[in-house]
């Protein structure tokens, strides 16, 4: 399944944040779209059929809903911005009677009709006839039948399912995320419910089947939750579930707990947690789990020190994995008696050991993978007499090594030796080279090779004199045959001649270097899959011709090539026209050249995924052959010259996640067809000419969206009301238009919003919070900038704003708005007419930009409660009334200006320069003072963020995201 279940199988299992008394989303407009006569008479005939049964005593009456009224106002009915009903809430209403009509609603999403007494007739109407059924909700129901004098003929407190069976009830309901049937009885039903619902329910996030009766065993399909995008709290108590033998929740990096004490007699077998945010010391009970066979806890907040792992507390022990945490203190020396470790990892952590010997973990006699990166080890003598483990990993990245460790010599299975960024110098022995190699990183040394054979060779970050040092800078030497060659950061300014001779060749990176002009034809190998020349000052793909255009240039042989990477270059000219017709290629990247002219026909690149040609020249249109990519999932064409419509023709591409047009020239309104894009995450198209009002209906389509960008066009009109569709939504910018509305205070329950930017437009009224607290749950960055927004700012307006309350506490673990492996959301702040761009948002990030409006009032003392602001511009608005004291609270701004006696200037506001080698997206962060004109002509609200922040985070976090860059690639 891609998304593994959420299981909940106790009533206190809500750790998704949703309840089984869902959050229903309630939409108030006044003109709202007509609904379809269809579904009105649904609804009317559904209430005809209904009768109240409290206490079981039948009711005629039923004042449920005023037919008077508009439908889409009725309570428990929710409509969409194009007014189909996708929700009906009827739970805990004592209703009875027949719900049939439901299943002529067939836009509905959200079904509750929990706490009803049903005749389970209602099954056999089909929950199939409802193809966009998410939500279903039919806990603590009753089962009942009435005689014709509307009296009770029977009753049985639980609701069965005895007439037709659990897989027919749920087999075509295959688009449910959730599923409640707490107190529903299926103990009839086979025992291979878990099963069945693994393989009918491929999208189940969210199961609740507390007090069902069930029977057999919990299949582990069930149970996959590894990178479900989970957040939030993970309750303890399921680590105490009692025969939970496997829990494995890893690579959902916002959810966060503690463990709790173990019991002695738990089951767990396998619990893995890596790549979450978990949190405190790893309890010592967790070293007496008898059953444990598998325990990983890496790359999380864990502290403390490790548990006392003995021989007798966990004999079946096979695979420990502490790294990247920040486990402090000594390593056990009980940890040595585990004989059947076969897995050890604990780099990265914060060890208190200065002295500790390598040979120590060779006690380990059944260790195959070994991992001490950044430890401080020393080299000493081991025992000659001692039965060595034969490993096949070795991980000694940064342990201070000044020589290769001896005991390699009897390494016999080695086959991926890391013993980069050490001290190791001079000539690699000859022990080292085992015919077993198929990868050895030997980076950031300052060692010479001989000639040995091997497979994979990673030299990179070793400063590499060509052809002074390399002893084979030589076509007619005999280097070994490789089949991988990586001399990424290595300093060399040409191509190494050897490579005249690897006809074998599939990878090659020669990234980060110094390479300048034309890439000689001996380089473009048939047989090449990969390869990298990013970052370097190259000016042509081809030696001899200038035609980049011809089909006769090298690069046009390579019919294998499937990702290939020469971005950050000089390269000029057209793109060669045959990288369109291989038909293997997945990934190109030709971003921040000087390519010019129109793009290719990419026809017959249909495995293409990801088509990077930014910060180029090119221009024209888009070609319509990219329709034929169907593979195509990140299309980023920003800071061109291209001049088009909007390519709505795009939207049929199923797999299209993140389309970029950015600083184009693209123009015409944004037009809108049936089920375009419909898996968008990502859709930027900032800085062009679009034209018009925005169509309610495109949004409906994309409600995957994530991140919207549609500052700096001429967009003009409402508006519209469908993006409280997109519910996952977490970045909106719609600066530099012309948008003619009030504020969106329907955009308010948004669960993800971080970022909204409203600077720059015609928003006009006043700002009116409910200030329940389910107001912008998440939003830290709000920019109303340069509108027409009036009246007074008011109490509730400051008590929403949750997100900027808190300063963040997990610095060492810094996040990022949209962090992933295919888009880096960035974000633009305006100061005084300096617009600073933000490369990567950090989540600890908060800004407050009220300035050039019409507000008036007073500044209430609740901006105190802002405490994690960062920035607060309340400039050029009519606040009168002395500055509240409430803001010397706010420790994270600094202060200037009139009526203040320190002057602005003496903060500035240029930008530092970036310390040398940084990369640029970390020079994106805030290593600048910056200053804000306050309210009249008075105080000033600034801020800063130095380097310091980069230096709390440490290298850990860097390491840490290369390290999961690669894991994706």
């Amino acid at each position: 399944m891609p998304f593994g279940p959420l299981i909940s199988m106790l009533p206190y299992l809500s750790y998704c944040g949703i309840s089984p008394q869902w959050c229903w989303l309630s939409i108030c407009v006044n003109n709202f779209p007509q609904i379809k006569g269809l579904q009105r008479s649904a609804l009317l005939q559904l209430q005809h059929h209904l009768y109240y049964a409290p206490n079981f005593t039948f009711s005629s009456k039923l004042d449920l809903w005023d037919p008077n009224t508009h439908c889409c106002s009725w309570k428990g009915v929710t409509c969409d911005a194009l007014g189909h009903v996708i929700g009906i809430d009827l739970s805990y209403q004592n209703l009875s009677g027949s719900f049939h009509s439901i299943f002529n609603l067939h836009h509905l999403q959200c079904l509750n009709l929990a706490g009803n007494y049903f005749n389970t007739t209602l099954f056999q109407y089909g929950f199939g006839k409802l193809p966009n059924l998410t939500h279903l909700n039919l806990s603590a129901s009753y089962d009942c039948y009435w005689r014709n004098d509307q009296s009770f003929a029977s009753f049985d407190p639980t609701l069965k399912l005895e007439k037709l069976n659990f897989k027919t009830f749920i087999k075509n309901m295959r688009s449910l995320r959730e599923l409640y049937l707490d107190g529903v009885n299926i103990s009839s039903q086979s025992s291979e419910w878990c099963e069945t619902t693994s393989l009918s329910l491929p999208k189940l996030n969210v199961l609740s089947m507390s007090g069902c009766g069930l029977t057999g065993p919990f299949c582990s399909s069930l149970l996959n939750l590894l990178d479900c995008n989970l957040s939030g709290h993970f309750p303890a108590e399921f680590f105490l579930l009692p025969k939970m033998q496997r829990i494995d929740i890893s690579d959902n990096s916002r959810l966060m707990s503690q463990l709790p004490e173990f019991p002695i007699n738990n089951t767990l077998e396998v619990l893995s947690l890596q790549y979450t945010n978990f949190s405190g010391s790893i309890p010592a009970s967790i070293a007496n789990l008898s059953n444990l066979v598998e325990l990983y806890l890496s790359d999380n907040n864990f502290n403390g020190s490790i548990p006392p792992f003995h021989r007798s507390g966990v004999p079946n022990l096979a695979s420990l994995d502490l790294s990247w945490n920040h486990i402090s203190g000594s390593i056990p020396s009980s940890l040595f008696t585990l004989s059947t470790l076969q897995t050890l990892s604990l780099g990265y952590n914060s060890f208190s050991d200065c002295q500790l010997k390598l040979d120590m973990f060779l006690q380990l006699s059944n260790l195959t993978r070994l991992d001490l990166s950044n430890i401080s080890l020393l080299i000493g003598s081991h025992n000659k007499s001692r039965t060595l483990p034969q490993l096949e990993s070795l991980y000694l990245r940064s342990c201070n090594l000044t020589e290769f460790p001896e005991f390699i010599k009897s390494q016999n299975k080695l086959t991926d030796p890391d013993l980069s960024n050490n001290r190791i110098h001079g000539l690699v022995l000859n022990w080292l080279w085992k015919s077993t190699l198929e990868i050895l990183d030997l980076s950031s040394n300052a060692i010479d090779i001989p000639n040995h054979t091997l497979e994979i060779l990673d030299l990179s970050s070793n400063a590499i004199d060509i052809p002074n040092q390399f002893p084979f800078d030589d076509a007619n030497s005999s280097f070994p045959m490789l089949i991988s060659l990586r001399l990424r950061s290595c300093n060399i300014s040409t191509f190494p001649a050897f490579l005249k001779s690897q006809e074998s060749l599939e990878e090659l990176d020669l990234s980060n270097n110094q390479i300048s002009g034309a890439v000689p034809n001996w380089v473009w190998k048939k047989s090449l899959q990969y390869l990298d020349l990013s970052n370097n000052s190259l000016t042509s793909l081809d030696q001899f011709s200038s035609n980049q255009d011809s089909l006769e240039i090298p690069i046009c042989n390579l019919s294998q090539l499937q990702t290939f990477d020469a971005s950050f270059n000089k390269l000029s000219g057209s793109i060669p026209s045959c990288l369109g017709n291989i038909s293997s290629l997945e990934y190109l990247d030709l971003q921040q050249n000087n390519f010019s002219g129109s793009i290719p026909d990419f026809g017959g690149a249909t495995q293409l995924s990801t088509l990077q040609l930014n910060d180029n020249k090119l221009e024209g249109k888009l070609p319509r052959s990219l329709a034929n990519c169907t593979m195509l999932y990140v299309l980023n064409l920003e800071n061109n010259t291209l001049h088009d419509t909007f390519p709505l023709w795009l939207g049929k591409l199923p797999g299209l996640t993140v389309l970029i047009l950015q600083a184009n020239r693209f123009y015409g309104p944004i037009k809108h067809l049936e089920n375009n894009f419909p898996v968008l995450d990502v859709l930027d198209i900032a800085s062009n000419y679009f034209s018009g009002q925005l169509s309610i209906k495109f949004f409906h389509a994309t409600h995957q969206l994530r991140s919207l960008k549609i500052g700096g066009n001429k967009l003009e009109g409402k508006l519209p009301r469908s993006l409280a569709n997109c519910q996952k939504l977490e970045v909106l910018d719609v600066r530099k238009n012309m948008i003619h509305d009030t504020f969106p205070n329907w955009l308010v329950k948004l669960p993800s919003l971080m970022v909204l930017i409203l600077r720059s437009n015609k928003f006009y009224g006043s700002i009116h919070f409910s200030g329940d607290g389910n107001v912008f749950p998440m939003l830290h960055i709000l920019d109303l900038a340069s509108n027409n927004f009036s009246g007074e700012v008011s109490v509730e307006f400051f008590q929403s704003l949750r997100a900027m309350m808190v300063i963040d506490g997990y610095k060492s673990k810094p996040s990022y708005v949209g962090d992933n492996s295919y888009y880096q959301d960035s974000v633009t702040i305006v100061n005084k007419g300096f617009e600073i761009n933000y490369q990567k948002i950090l989540t600890l990030l908060t800004c407050l930009d009220l300035s050039n409006n019409n507000f008036h009032g007073r500044i209430l003392e609740e901006i105190q409660d802002l405490k994690s602001l960062h920035v607060l511009n309340l400039s050029y608005n009519s606040f009168f009334d002395s500055i509240p004291s409430a803001l010397g609270s706010l420790t994270e701004l600094e202060f200037c200006g009139v009526p203040l006696t320190k002057k602005c200037n003496e903060v500035g506001s240029q930008m530092l320069p970036p310390k040398e080698g940084e990369d640029s997206w970390i020079d994106g962060l805030s290593v600048w003072k910056v200053v804000l004109m306050g309210f009249g002509c008075g105080l000033v609200i600034g801020f800063s963020i130095g380097y310091t922040v980069l230096n709390e985070f440490g290298n850990k976090w860097i390491a840490s995201f290369i390290r999961k860059w690669k894991r994706s690639r």
